[in-house]
């Protein structure tokens, strides 16, 4: 188990008039290697759960186990909390400020007191992993980038530090189409390679239901499903009634099969309905 959360609770501006509970009583473990989606409605405390995962935050009460070390002690060593688990926020390219690629990704190895020979192999693995030619773009400015570019290189300076846990929160906001595509693109190849543990917090349901293999559903604080993706996606009427939704495809097969109870309904992607709809077109003429 790479995390465990043990009853988490967080107040903003406690004892105050402007009091509000945040994280309610939250337990939930996670396992190396797991692909997590983290939906919920604005509010529901996506972000201040996110930001308690590497200490930027600190629980009002409840215990953050990760790998192995309890995060919320005192003597808890954030450097390292930091280490292991990489957070990206949303529009990280804003935190871009560095004269040059290299310089930028390097930055955070660096205070880490690697020496410049590991600075650079970190920083050349890192844009490979991102898609980014490290010779072709390494002594460019970040800010020549296109945005899609720009987000690459953020990303890869939190890889650079080589976390063992991965917090995306809304990685694609913003971008164009292509620009999405391919930082998707990149975020599925990187979980393909490095077996990394990754959470992916997004509003756009079609991107949780073609990454991740497990769903956790928030609302006013808490966890209040959290399952399978088929399983979640299943359970249309209650996101609904959370104000979510599930993907327009998921929504379009569950109609057609009240009409033929044959189709399948746990269908996530544009391909996988493509297939199924072939299949049952073939069902009909055979029959």
């Amino acid at each position: 188990m790479i995390m465990k959360i043990e009853n988490l609770n967080f107040i903003y501006n406690p004892n105050t008039p402007f009091e509000k509970r945040a994280l309610d009583n939250i337990s939930l473990e996670i396992e190396q290697g797991e692909f997590i989606g983290l939906i919920g409605h604005t509010g529901s405390g996506k972000s201040t759960l996110v930001q308690h995962l590497n200490g930027l935050l600190k629980p009002t009460s409840g215990k953050i186990i990760i790998d192995g070390v309890n995060i919320t002690e005192k003597e808890a060593n954030l450097k390292e909390i930091r280490q292991k688990v990489g957070l990206v926020f949303q529009y990280p390219e804003h935190q871009l400020f560095e004269e040059t690629i290299y310089k930028d990704i390097a930055f955070g190895p660096k205070n880490l007191g690697l020496n410049e020979e590991e600075v650079k192999a970190r920083v050349k693995e890192a844009m490979e992993l991102v898609g980014l030619d490290y010779e072709e773009l390494k002594d460019r400015s970040p800010f020549e980038l296109s945005g899609g570019q720009k987000r690459r290189v953020a990303i890869a300076g939190v890889l650079a530090m080589k976390p063992k846990i991965l917090v995306l929160d809304e990685p694609t906001a913003g971008l164009d189409p292509r620009g999405r595509d391919e930082i998707l693109g990149e975020i599925q190849q990187l979980y393909d390679k490095e077996n990394m543990t990754i959470i992916l917090v997004s509003h756009s349901m079609e991107d949780i239901a073609k990454l991740v293999n497990r769903i956790l559903v928030m609302h006013r604080g808490k966890v209040v499903i959290d399952g399978k993706t088929r399983d979640v996606f299943k359970r249309a009427n209650e996101l609904e009634g959370l104000g979510l939704g599930v993907p327009q495809i998921t929504k379009f097969m569950m109609k057609l099969k009240e009409r033929d109870n044959s189709i399948r309904d746990t269908i996530l992607t544009v391909e996988e309905a493509k297939e199924e709809i072939l299949e049952y077109l073939r069902r009909k003429k055979d029959a």
